[in-house]
């Protein structure tokens, strides 16, 4: 199973500088990195990053993060993916950009996202 980090420019380019990252602002302070299914990216997008261009979409293998990957309740009680270990540039399966084009952003086939 895929799960999805979203991330803005500077931070995608930060992480694939570095090859590790602990994540966004928002992760430093929560103590976890922010991860969504593919059924949640799209509203967690639009809740947290509307309007903002040069994002970033992450799809990491959900079985490669191993123990430090635990579904907690957040919005609504659903169960969302939150990692609780630096995420390694080796676990990113695919990045892709999201473009936006004034009012949405477009979002790839995560069914098959090639």
């Amino acid at each position: 199973m895929l799960v999805y980090k979203v991330l803005r420019r500077a931070e995608w380019l930060e992480f694939e500088s570095a090859g590790v990252t602990i994540g966004a602002a928002i992760d430093r302070t929560d103590g976890y990195i922010h991860l969504s299914t593919a059924e949640q990216v799209e509203e967690t997008v639009a809740r947290h990053f509307a309007g903002e261009r040069d994002l970033r979409l992450l799809a990491i293998d959900a079985d490669r993060l191993g123990s430090a990957l635990r579904w907690e309740p957040s919005r609504g009680g659903a169960l969302f993916p939150h990692l609780y270990a630096p995420l390694h540039l080796a676990g990113v399966s695919w990045v892709k950009s999201l473009p936006f084009d004034g009012h949405t952003h477009e979002f790839p086939d995560l069914a098959d996202p090639n």
